[in-house]
């Protein structure tokens, strides 16, 4: 398998496994989507980790399968290439990015799909897709700009030059920069947290920010006050506002 799945104390690892470089190729685009279905509906994953091992995440699509296929091929192709990333994108889960050396094109779009990006000092992320005469096709030119703002999207987008972690870093388009053999346990240690969370209550908070951003403030405020008021049925909510009170704030253990 060119995509695999490790669970272990809550967190579900989505290790991308094609070397060298973990080219996105058609069968790795498909995998993705149903390696997304599947912790999505998994009670025993309750974060998600998307790494690339300890080499690089991913370096792009596949170039030389894609030069082989047409305009009619991609029509029907494309659709599916975007709605593997969207199954990762809405694992109604958190979700982290360990990337380590480079995230590139189709790379950077699943980087893109996350919560949040752990990077390397050694990463190098980008949309070179210009450079074949294209666009980024997997969401890149909706989630970047969304991340980085419409200038620095475009930036990266037209040039399809590579930015370095600090750079990365200093636009948003990381979240934290660690040595490169830290990657990996810095982004299992944010996910083995989170994983021991209330969990219906942070896949509200997901799907209320994500709604969001992609609609106007008046259904966002709608989908945060249903989501709100639905919480107060759980049993997470019970065991969170007795903790606090009897134990003071951050100690309740959650089920």
């Amino acid at each position: 398998m060119t995509v695999n799945l490790e669970v272990r104390d809550g967190v579900g690892t989505i290790r991308l496994d094609r070397p060298p470089m973990n080219a996105l190729d058609v069968a790795t685009q498909d995998r993705l989507r149903e390696i997304a279905a599947e912790v999505s509906h998994r009670d025993d994953v309750r974060a998600v980790v998307i790494w690339g091992g300890e080499k690089v995440f991913a370096a792009g699509a596949d170039i030389k399968e894609m030069r082989d296929m047409g305009h009619t091929d991609m029509i029907t192709r494309s659709k599916a290439l975007q709605d593997s990333f969207t199954a990762v994108a809405r694992i109604p889960k958190p979700v982290v990015a360990a990337v380590t050396g480079y995230a590139l094109g189709g790379g950077c779009e699943l980087a893109l799909c996350a919560d949040i990006r752990i990077a390397a000092d050694n990463a190098k992320l980008g949309q070179p897709e210009i450079l074949l005469g294209l666009i980024p096709g997997a969401g890149g030119t909706q989630r970047l700009a969304r991340l980085v703002g419409p200038a620095r999207a475009k930036d990266l987008i037209f040039t399809g030059r590579q930015v370095k972690a600090d750079e990365a870093l200093a636009i948003g388009l990381v979240d934290r920069v660690v040595p490169a053999d830290e990657v990996y346990s810095a982004a299992c240690a944010w996910a083995g947290r989170l994983a021991k969370g209330p969990s219906v209550a942070l896949r509200a908070a997901k799907e209320s920010v994500d709604v969001g951003l992609e609609t106007d403030i008046e259904t966002g405020l709608a989908v945060e006050r249903n989501w709100f008021a639905g919480l107060f049925a759980t049993e997470d909510r019970e065991i969170g506002m007795r903790s606090f009170v009897e134990d003071g704030p951050g100690k309740a253990e959650f089920r």
